[in-house]
Formats: structure tokens, C-alpha cells, sequence
């Protein structure tokens, strides 16, 4: 099966290249501020006569759309340049698409969501985000769903897993830097996630593919706890000092927007594929067995 991933240099990108190859797919990748010493196609999605043009020329089965303005403050300060990547670059990868008549694979959000008492399932209608990340994000579901072509939206919620050089961070790795430096970290106690750990969503994404399935899932955590919590299960599993973290409430950070916490209800994925998404201390448990590599 032949296989296009824009934004593949990054975390979720990469993982699922990586993934995807060792099933003898024919996987090929975009980057864009990553360039890494790997074959892959330089594209600035919100170009579209490029992104129409490398999307026909390659010809892929599935597009996997992982390319996106993720930073949530970057995206409420700079909100011209949030709409130029995550809505007109998604229409324009939209375009290539239709051109070939190839299945769509959406990365999303929780933040297409608002802030609410129950966990979200696939069957609720997101309104009303609270960021422009959010927004923008939505925004992008929409176009997908309004395309017609065939199409999978998985809405993930802090990826979470070992990361290569070039790539951004996460939560946990910030959790391992600093307490094994034995430095303070601030985390804090009144945002809750669902995090997604990216091995289960590369499989749960794999099998998905495999199965030919259409129509959105959620691919996050079965447990729902704050920052601080979550910190405190790192510091556990990777025998780091606990002492070292200073809860603290999210005003005092001084962000642009401010994050709501969002619970997704993940049971479907199981329901139609078998794959169990891993909650925080089996996840924990698996990335301290598989250790870390930056080799690739």
C-alpha cells in the first residue's frame, strides 16, 4: 500500500513512518521546519500548488494529514498564521487528495471540544473550542468531513513517547530532563488529560488502515488525571525523586489562553479494532522497557 504522511518528521509522523514500513508499506513523508538527514519531500502545506502537485505526483492509497501548527500559544498569538497552516493547509492537502481520489487521515484534538463534566465520544458533536487551536482544528474535521472522500479523523490528546533529536518534546520527557538532573519542576494540579501514548496509537492507526475503517475515533487514555498527577506516576515508574515537583495552578503560568480539561472516551477503538490504549502506568511501564534510542 503506498503511503503519503505530511508532517513526518515529527513525533507522530515519525512513528507511524516507522511503523507503517515494517509492514512492507510503501511509506513516503513530508517535512517542512524538521529537515532530518532521511529521505523526504520538503513541502509547505499552505502552498497549494505545491501540495497538489507532490500529492498527485506520488500518487498515494492514504494520505496521512499529521502536519500542523500545534503550539496552542503560538496559534492565539500569531492567528493568521494558525489558519493559514491548520485550515487552508489542510484544504490544500484536501485538494491533492480529491485529485487521486485517495482516503484522508486526519490527526485532531480534544481541543476541538469545550470544557465539559462527561468524557466526549465519537457520536458528540464538538462547538465552541476555547482556543484558536482548537478552532482551527475543527475547522480542519469540518473540510474533511465535508470532502467526501474516504477519511479517518483520530483525535489524540498529549502524545507521549521517546523523541528523536529534532523533535519537540512531552510531558513525560520533561519529567524525566529535569528530575534526573535533580532540578524543581513546576507542574500542575487543575489541567487533566487523557494522554495518548504514540506506540497504541500507531497500532490502533495501523489496524484502522488495515481494516479499511472510516469515521472518527479517539485514541487517548482510558484514565483522566491532572499534570501533577501524572508527573508524580513518572517520577514513580522511572525511580526519580518525587520531592523535586511544585504543584501549582495554571494562572501562574501567564499563558496566552488558557487550557481546558477534556476527557475523550476511547472504548470504540476497541470495540471495532482490539487494541486496548494503555493508560498512564502500563505506557509509563512500556517506554522505561523499551528505553530510549535516537538512532534513525
Amino acid at each position: 500500500m503506498k503511503i503519503l504522511i505530511t508532517g513526518g518528521s515529527g513525533v507522530i509522523g515519525w512513528n507511524l513512518l516507522e511503523f507503517l514500513k515494517s509492514k512492507d508499506n510503501d511509506v513516503s513523508f513530508t517535512f517542512n521546519k524538521n529537515k532530518i538527514n532521511h529521505k523526504g519531500n520538503f513541502l509547505d502545506i499552505t502552498n497549494e500548488e505545491e501540495t497538489i502537485n507532490l500529492i498527485t505526483k506520488l500518487n498515494p492509497d492514504i494520505v496521512i494529514h499529521s502536519a500542523a501548527l500545534a503550539n496552542v500559544d503560538l496559534c492565539e498569538r500569531d492567528k493568521n498564521l494558525a489558519n493559514q497552516i491548520n485550515v487552508n493547509g489542510t484544504h490544500n492537502v484536501i485538494k491533492g487528495c480529491q485529485k487521486i481520489d485517495s482516503k484522508i487521515i486526519y490527526i485532531s484534538t480534544s481541543f476541538v471540544f469545550s470544557k465539559s463534566d462527561k468524557a466526549y465520544t465519537e457520536t458528540d458533536i464538538p462547538s465552541n473550542p476555547k482556543t484558536y487551536y482548537g478552532l482551527t482544528k475543527l475547522e480542519g474535521e469540518k473540510l474533511i468531513l465535508e470532502s467526501e472522500l474516504k477519511s479517518l479523523i483520530l483525535r489524540i490528546d498529549q502524545p507521549y513517547f521517546w523523541k528523536k533529536s529534532w523533535q519537540h518534546t512531552n510531558s513525560v520527557l520533561r519529567v524525566i530532563e529535569t528530575l534526573s538532573k535533580k532540578q524543581n519542576l513546576k507542574e500542575i494540579t487543575d489541567w487533566f488529560n487523557a494522554p495518548t501514548y504514540i506506540p497504541d496509537f500507531v497500532s490502533a492507526t495501523y489496524e484502522l488502515i488495515k481494516n479499511n475503517h472510516t469515521g472518527i475515533f479517539h485514541l487517548t487514555d482510558p484514565n483522566f488525571l491532572s499534570r501533577f498527577e501524572w508527573a508524580l506516576k513518572t517520577a514513580d515508574v522511572f525511580d526519580l525523586d518525587s520531592k523535586l515537583l511544585i504543584p501549582i495552578n495554571s494562572d501562574q503560568l501567564n499563558l496566552d489562553v488558557k487550557r481546558e480539561s477534556i476527557n475523550l472516551n476511547s472504548k470504540k477503538i476497541q470495540e471495532k479494532t482490539g487494541v486496548k490504549m494503555r493508560g498512564i502506568n502500563e505506557g509509563l511501564l512500556d517506554m522505561q522497557k523499551i528505553g530510549f534510542s535516537d538512532s534513525g
